[in-house]
């Protein structure tokens, strides 16, 4: 591994880079820049969620095969048509989590997102066709917080962030006060790697069991392919390990057979291969898929 060839080709090329985070069989053992101040994670809030949904699966209080329509509030879904209804009775929260429903647009808009995403029109529920989407992930957030009955942003404070030791972060909500689990979320570089230690620990951190090893390998697991290698439950397929990504170059690639994970954040909007090319070659020349 060579971390100061990564590193200066982030300086060289200018990229918009804020830090880095890699370690070694759990510990760390490199890091470049800024990897304690808040910055924006954007999808990657999305893996925030799926810890939650695990913790809630594990306690029974969520069950992924049931449809997600009969988890959502009954003023909204006792208005819907027979056929919408009839619908959406089709899809599971597993399928929201896979983003395998086809006809959602990419984001809820308006004032009132449930309603927005109600009004959807999916033509054919049977169809699990891989759509990547920020309302799979939102409607998952709802459903989670009816299925506990308190919120999911004091949720996930209390048993992810305390246990993993996260003391600073931001986070969104939906025009009707939801926590808005597609986006919004606020980390450090070092709070991140601590989700891909959660993960490549198993469910565990620290010695604490936060999520149960059975939800950590369905969540990582590939359960809908697509063109990048296949998806889990919000969580990617990354080679032979998997990642959780953000839409302007926010990564944490977790590589449990290597022994390693790399995180950085950044805000890079133009398309820029050459990042993740540079970190491939220099912190893994014999990576194959």
């Amino acid at each position: 591994m060579n971390f100061e060839a990564f590193v200066n080709d982030i300086e060289s090329n200018k990229w918009n880079v804020y830090g880095v985070e890699v370690y070694e069989a759990g510990k760390l053992t490199h890091s470049f820049g800024d990897t304690t101040g808040l910055h924006h994670i954007y999808s990657a809030t999305k893996s925030v969620l799926s810890v939650a949904v695990g913790i809630a699966y594990d306690e029974g209080l969520f069950n992924l095969e049931k449809p997600f329509i009969e988890y959502l509030p009954k003023d909204k879904t006792s208005v819907l048509s027979d056929e919408q209804y009839k619908t959406f009775s089709k899809i599971s929260v597993k399928r929201l989590l896979t983003m395998s429903v086809p006809g959602f647009p990419f984001r809820p808009e308006g004032d009132n997102w449930i309603d927005f995403s109600l009004s959807c029109k999916v033509t054919d529920p049977d169809k699990k066709e891989f759509n990547y989407n920020n309302i799979c992930a939102y409607l998952v957030g709802v459903c989670l917080t009816e299925a506990i009955g308190s919120d999911m942003g004091t949720f996930i404070e209390d048993r992810i962030f305390k246990p993993l030791n996260i003391q600073d972060y931001e986070y969104g909500r939906c025009p009707e006060g939801y926590f808005y689990g597609a986006s919004d979320m606020k980390l450090s570089v070092h709070d991140l790697s601590k989700i891909g230690l959660l993960l490549y620990n198993k469910g565990t951190y620290d010695g604490v069991r936060i999520i149960s090893e059975e939800y950590t390998k369905l969540a990582t697991s590939v359960h809908k392919m697509n063109r990048e290698g296949g998806y889990g439950f919000f969580i990617w397929k990354y080679k032979d390990g998997f990642r959780i990504s953000g839409k302007w170059k926010q990564k944490c690639y977790i590589l449990p057979e290597r022994e390693m994970i790399i995180t950085f954040l950044s805000h890079i909007e133009e398309e820029l291969p050459e990042l993740q090319e540079s970190m491939e070659k220099n912190m893994f020349k014999d990576l194959t898929n």
